[in-house]
């Protein structure tokens, strides 16, 4: 039988998940990808108002609703374009 976990790993761990959920929802207010089959796709002169810090913005030929499951490939393009603007050169 396995262990329970101590107090202390559980709070560092829900921490660590935290600035992860708040990393990726600054991420996801300046990078967004406009899908045609999306139930809704905003127009950029939109998505500029919304996101005043907009760094991509990109339509794209092909996706939907689930774009990462129905097209993966250009959801992986579509994430790595639009962080790329955000690393730190070495």
């Amino acid at each position: 039988m396995a262990a329970a976990p101590d107090c202390a790993s559980v709070a560092a761990a829900d921490r660590w998940v935290g600035h992860i959920d708040k990393a990726l929802m600054a991420l996801r207010q300046r990078v967004p990808s406009a899908f045609p089959d999306e139930i809704y796709t905003a127009p950029r002169s939109w998505a500029e108002k919304a996101y005043p810090k907009l760094i991509h913005y990109n339509k794209l030929p092909k996706g939907g609703h689930f774009a990462a499951w129905e097209q993966p490939q250009f959801y992986s393009e579509e994430v790595r374009t639009g962080l790329r603007p955000l690393r730190k050169s070495t």
